[in-house]
């Protein structure tokens, strides 16, 4: 660390110098998308010499930090306040320094570990102590669904608390295996860090992918390459979750191996398909056989959701919704005739249930 350079920054800004600091050349933000720093922390960017590299620092800094956020520009022993938003313009130097002061506690993903494994820890909580990676279980396919819901309501403020709510459950687990040794959260990011770059040659290697079509293929090669390097016999479709809903499922198994070209080549195959499993549900004698074929039905009609861009379960789930929605107004209807749902006809609860068609 060069001290010299840090004393007579603070002496400027006329501020004792904090007791943690991260202190980096303006350089190294240059090529970033993030700031390569816990925003928790104050920032000392040295050498910012130009006005286009501070327009990418920048750039570099609005994805954490808010516009708002006051920053002080050092040159030459003078220093100047003012806003992220509007820091860019003036002249610059090879003396020209940038001190951004701490985003605030909490707002770190280290801290956010730190306070979890505190919780975790012999003065931490009760309840925290005593959970296991079975009985998170319930909690983190909760948090799923409820992240799920907050997402198909395109509600921002709640997809905010939500993705916490999940984070919450892969920091906890991670530290419940940290403390037996099995991995820890480093681990965990660790090796979807070397995935990611693994799997992305296109981006992060010589490889040429110009199409989302190349790409899933390209992905599917690669996976196989892996598992065949396990040596552990599981197939094409072993990867894909026991637990995921069946729709997600189906899906799951037909995406994998349409990238092998396991598909039919026009969707008027699949339409076809569908018309055939009805023909089928119709012809079906007991109660096994309507089972089996409306399973088929079910898996064809996932298959033509997927040929045609839809994603099965969030339709299913936006007509449940709708449902709901329609049915809650014809139960208000009765209330506004002092009726019961039950003491009405079916016609009667029909002329409800279409005016709700017309307004939701």
């Amino acid at each position: 660390m060069d001290f010299s350079l840090v004393a007579s920054t603070f002496e400027t800004l006329r501020i004792e110098p904090p007791s943690k600091l991260i202190l980096l050349e303006a350089q190294s933000l240059s090529s970033a998308h993030v700031p390569p720093f816990p925003p928790d922390m104050p920032a000392l960017l040295t050498s910012v010499d130009s006005r286009q590299l501070a327009l990418q620092v920048k750039m570099v800094l609005l994805a954490v930090y808010p516009q708002e956020h006051i920053l002080f520009v050092i040159d030459s022993g003078e220093k100047k306040e003012e806003r992220l938003g509007d820091f860019g313009s003036g002249e610059f130097s090879n003396l020209t320094c940038l001190y951004l002061p701490s985003l605030g506690e909490g707002t770190s993903f280290e801290s956010f570990a730190e306070i979890v494994a505190h919780l975790r820890a012999p003065d931490g909580c009760p309840w925290d102590k005593e959970q296991t990676h079975q009985t998170l279980r319930t909690h983190l396919l909760e948090e799923a669904y409820e992240t799920l819901t907050a997402m198909d309501e395109e509600d921002p403020v709640g997809m905010n608390e939500e993705f916490g709510d999940l984070l919450l459950q892969i920091v906890l687990n991670s530290q419940i295996a940290n403390e037996v040794n099995e991995f820890s959260m480093t681990k965990v990011i660790k090796a979807i860090y070397d995935k990611i770059v693994r799997r992305h040659p296109h981006v992060f290697d010589e490889v040429e992918l110009n199409t989302v079509d190349g790409v899933l293929q390209n992905w599917e090669k690669l996976k196989e390459k892996e598992r065949g390097k396990k040596k552990d016999g599981k197939g094409l479709l072993d990867g894909v979750p026991a637990a995921l809903p069946a729709l997600t499922q189906a899906l799951e198994y037909q995406d994998r191996a349409a990238r092998v070209g396991f598909d039919w080549p026009e969707v008027d195959g699949v339409l076809d398909k569908v018309r055939e499993e009805i023909e089928e549900i119709k012809q079906a004698q007991n109660l096994d056989e309507v089972t089996d074929e409306l399973g088929d039905l079910f898996f064809v009609l996932v298959n033509l959701a997927r040929w045609r861009k839809v994603d099965a379960e969030s339709a299913l789930r936006g007509t449940n919704m709708k449902f709901k929605k329609r049915f809650a107004y014809v139960e208000q209807g009765a209330r506004m005739q002092g009726r019961n749902l039950s003491d009405m006809t079916l016609e009667e609860m029909d002329a409800l249930w279409n005016e709700a068609k017309m307004i939701l």
